[in-house]
C-alpha cells in the first residue's frame, strides 16, 4: 500500500488531489453499477455515498428507488450535483460523517477512499455508518496494474493522465512520482478494515471499462473487453485496474 501523502511546497490541483468524478455515464460506470446491485443487501433501502463528487452514482441509485443521501468533501462539486437536481447532497470529510450510528444498509466508496488525509478512519466511519448486515462497496485503484492512472509530478510539476509502471516502484521512489493518491495491495486494502466488526463477502480486481477506446475504434474497446474481462475469471484478475471490496457488518 502506498502511504499517499502530500509533498510540501507542490502546487496540486484538484484533480490530482481528489481525482474527477464521474461525468458522464458509459457502459464502465453500468457496469459497475450492476456490480453495486448485487452486492447490496437484500432488504437494502438507505444507502450513502461517500465520496459522491457531483452527485452521478447517488441519482442513478435514486432512480432504482433507494433512499440515497451523497457526501463529498468538495463543496463546489456537491453544489454543481444539487444545481442539477440531485437531492440529498451533504459536505463532510469522509474521516468526519455526519450521521448517527448505523444509520445506512449500504455505504458506497466509488474510488474515493485513497485521496482522503487519513484512509484508516475513513474506513473506520465506513463501518461505524452501517446498520449490522449492512455492507460496505468500496472501489479503489489496484497497486499491481500497470498505469498510475491519477498522473504524477515530476520536478514540482503535475502531469495528467496515464503514467505505467509507477505502482511497481519501491514505496519512497513511487510517492515521490505520486504523492497524492494511494493504490492498494489486497493486502494493504484489508488492512484497513482489520479489527473492525466486519468481514470480508466479496474482494477481486477488475479491469477498466475501456469506453475511450472504444468510441475512437469499437472493435479494440470490444476485444479489450472480452480478454481482460474473461481474466477476471482467472489469476490475472490480480493486474486490474481497481479493487472491488466487499464488506458485511457484522
Amino acid at each position: 500500500m502506498s502511504t499517499g501523502g502530500s509533498q510540501p511546497g507542490i502546487e496540486q490541483s484538484k484533480s490530482a488531489l481528489r481525482g474527477e468524478p464521474s461525468y458522464v455515464w458509459r457502459f464502465g460506470q453500468n457496469r459497475r453499477l450492476d456490480m453495486i446491485l448485487s452486492a447490496l443487501p437484500l432488504d437494502a433501502r438507505t444507502i450513502l455515498v461517500d465520496g459522491c463528487g457531483i452527485g452521478t452514482y447517488v441519482k442513478h441509485l435514486a432512480d432504482l428507488g433507494y433512499n440515497t443521501f451523497g457526501l463529498d468533501v468538495d463543496w463546489e462539486r456537491v453544489a454543481q450535483g444539487a444545481g442539477a437536481g440531485v437531492e440529498q447532497l451533504h459536505v463532510a470529510a469522509g474521516e468526519h460523517l455526519p450521521y448517527p450510528d448505523a444509520a445506512f444498509d449500504a455505504v458506497l466508496s466509488h474510488e474515493v477512499v485513497e485521496h482522503v488525509a487519513d484512509d484508516r478512519l475513513a474506513a473506520r466511519e465506513m463501518v461505524r455508518m452501517l446498520r449490522p448486515g449492512g455492507r460496505a462497496i468500496v472501489f479503489c485503484p489496484n497497486r499491481w496494474y500497470p498505469f498510475e492512472t491519477h498522473g504524477h509530478f515530476w520536478r514540482g510539476q503535475y502531469h495528467f493522465g496515464n503514467t505505467p509502471l509507477i505502482n511497481y516502484l519501491p514505496n519512497p521512489i513511487r510517492d515521490r512520482l505520486a504523492p497524492h493518491v494511494r493504490a492498494y495491495t489486497g493486502r494493504g486494502l484489508q488492512s484497513l478494515y482489520a479489527g473492525l466488526p466486519a468481514r470480508v463477502v466479496v474482494h477481486t480486481q477488475i479491469y477498466p471499462g475501456y469506453d475511450n477506446v472504444t468510441a475512437r475504434r469499437p472493435a479494440l474497446g470490444r476485444m479489450l473487453r472480452a480478454v481482460t474481462y474473461a481474466f477476471e475469471r482467472t489469476p490475472l484478475s490480480a493486474f486490474g485496474l481497481s479493487h472491488f471490496l466487499v464488506l458485511e457488518k457484522t
